[in-house]
């Protein structure tokens, strides 16, 4: 997973066309309206107005995840995050919210109900975390 970038949107939330519409850019790497318009309506049962696409890209710069740009006549949409960015600040997210529950009774008994499979990741991310402290501490002496 990519490192936790020091940049992150205002709004981490998003609706079920914002994130379509995002996949979209993060696959072309920059977009036009029209790119992504013709892409949504490839799919013969969708139906969905240009103008639509043009205010969820809106929302979107406004919510930080994206910048526009004019390039020649188009206007261009560029992800300020990557798609590996965006999934580890949405898990450090979510991590903090879990966390910030307080109760170890509940994150104890989180931790039992975890599968073999579950424990693999955590010892993996637990021998992650081991290493960049170690990283950390050569660098500060």
């Amino acid at each position: 997973m990519s490192p936790l970038p020091e940049y992150r949107p205002q709004k981490l939330s998003l609706g079920p066309l914002e994130n379509e519409i995002l996949e979209i850019v993060w696959q072309l790497g920059k977009a036009t309206v029209k790119q992504i318009h013709e892409s949504i309506l490839a799919d013969p049962d969708r139906e969905l107005a240009y103008t639509s696409v043009t205010t969820v890209l809106r929302r979107l710069t406004e919510k930080g995840w994206l910048k526009c740009s004019k390039q020649g006549r188009a206007f261009y949409w560029h992800p300020l995050v990557s798609r590996e960015q965006a999934q580890a600040i949405k898990a450090y997210e979510q991590l903090n919210r879990f966390l910030a529950i307080g109760n170890p009774d509940v994150v104890a008994s989180f931790a039992d109900s975890l599968d073999t499979a579950s424990l693999e990741q955590i010892e993996a991310i637990a021998s992650r975390l081991k290493a960049l402290r170690k990283e950390l501490q050569k660098e500060e002496s």
